[in-house]
């Protein structure tokens, strides 16, 4: 059984920074990550993963947002060739199989919607910006979706559990 990827962690810290363009400002004395993980339900893995790119988005939650699809696409392909590889294992029989090739062609859908919305992000107009903001809530809540319909082909399979949160991506030798 596989429990879910983190990117879905990703996926819904994205959706929590487009949810609120603009955001309000905070005090000075806020870091500009915590400022932009505030509104997240994984502030955590948030920071941890946006860190590195606080000194170049500093306050402008459009930079967050598109920094925040970008980290999730990469945390999304890493997912997608992991996927992959379990895909080739020939240890891997019947139902487990069908649920990890049809993973794999979700993980490639939802990359497809997130890349849709870092386009929309990059290209913001205040005279569209209604009409984008609502294509980039389809898009992230279809990866969002995708991602549930991957997990859902393994309810009620016995076997080893992958669990992509604890970084093991060497199937079959995870704990």
């Amino acid at each position: 059984m596989l429990r879910a990827p983190s990117s879905r962690a990703s996926i819904t810290i994205i959706f929590a920074l487009i949810s609120i363009l603009p955001w309000p400002t905070h005090s000075a004395k806020t870091s500009y990550v915590q400022e932009a993980c505030s509104v997240t339900q994984h502030q955590d893995l948030c920071i941890q993963l946006l860190s590195p790119f606080s000194s170049s988005a500093k306050r402008s939650p459009t930079k967050w947002a598109r920094t925040g699809v970008s980290v999730t696409i990469s945390e999304a392909k890493t997912v997608a060739r992991f996927l992959g590889r379990v895909k080739n294992n020939k240890r891997l029989m019947g139902r487990n199989r069908a649920a990890v090739s049809d993973c794999v062609e979700v993980f490639e859908a939802a990359i497809d919607e997130l890349h849709r919305s870092l386009g929309v992000l990059r290209r913001l107009s205040k005279r569209n910006f209604d009409a984008q903001m609502g294509d980039l809530n389809t898009w992230v809540s279809a990866a969002l979706t995708n991602e549930d319909t991957c997990v859902d082909g393994f309810r009620g399979e016995s076997g080893k559990v992958l669990n992509f949160q604890t970084g093991c991506f060497r199937f079959p030798n995870c704990p």
